[in-house]
């Protein structure tokens, strides 16, 4: 029996939520994959891991999602588990000043946050059925990242909020085609979360938008959102199911 680390992959892994993953699993003695866009950064941080590569490629070519995970198993390594955090969000009304919503900026957003999404749950899926199951009689997990815009979605949110609502709708169903398979599916719906995006605005409206959150009131951490990928899985009987993190925050129209 192979005694070499299991593999976590994460898509969107060079920043945000995703570097938070990748750190948190390296730390705990996972083989790392980072998969990102930015190739650069995606390779400045493998290189700080003590056990991590990194693939540059868009998430929306599904043929480069396909060739990068099966190339990490071709290595020889075992994928237990997948997480999606690549993901844009950039606000556009419907009707505005500047006129009606951008047909191909919306199509852009849902290739890349819902079906970039899918484009990893079914690379990951492929790789994870081959896996021998482990003590807990699993495959493997995929883990997905939604927003509770998802549910809140706020003014100048159609698209992305669209996007997060896809992801969550595919929650039930893709663990329910992967149940046979011993792979579980389960979804983050984060609120605020201080990830670049929202760490590069001032400290005021940093200050304002956490304290907009109930409890506790202010920004989460993206280590918070590491420490609750890491229960998923480790926590066989979380599956089918989208889960807030949010701190009891429900957004306002704007």
């Amino acid at each position: 029996m192979s005694t070499s680390p299991s593999t976590v992959l994460v898509s969107g892994g060079a920043s945000g939520l995703g570097e938070a993953v990748a750190r948190r699993f390296a730390g705990d003695g996972w083989h790392v994959v980072i998969l990102d866009r930015d190739g650069d950064r995606a390779r400045t941080l493998a290189a700080e891991l003590p056990d991590a590569g990194a693939i540059e490629l868009d998430v929306t070519d599904s043929d480069a999602v396909d060739a990068a995970v099966a190339a990490v198993v071709a290595e020889g390594h075992t994928v237990r588990l997948a997480v999606s955090c690549a993901g844009i969000g950039p606000p556009q009304r419907i009707l505005s000043k500047r006129g009606p919503h951008k047909v191909a900026d919306f199509h852009t957003i849902i290739s890349v946050n819902l079906l970039g999404t899918f484009h990893v749950l079914r690379a990951a899926a492929v790789a994870m059925a081959e896996n021998e199951p482990d003590e807990h009689g699993q495959r493997g997990a995929i883990v997905n990242t939604a927003s509770i815009a998802a549910y809140d979605g706020q003014i100048g949110q159609i698209a992305y909020a669209a996007s997060k609502g896809g992801v969550v709708g595919m929650t039930l169903p893709a663990a329910r085609d992967l149940a046979d398979r011993q792979i579980r599916v389960v979804t983050i719906a984060p609120g605020l979360f201080k990830t670049p995006l929202l760490g590069s605005l001032p400290q005021e409206a940093q200050d304002s938008l956490g304290a907009s959150v109930p409890n506790p009131a202010r920004l989460g951490d993206p280590s918070e959102y590491a420490d609750l990928v890491a229960h998923i899985q480790s926590n066989v009987m979380l599956n089918g199911e989208v889960i807030r993190l949010d701190g009891a925050l429900r957004m306002a129209p704007r």
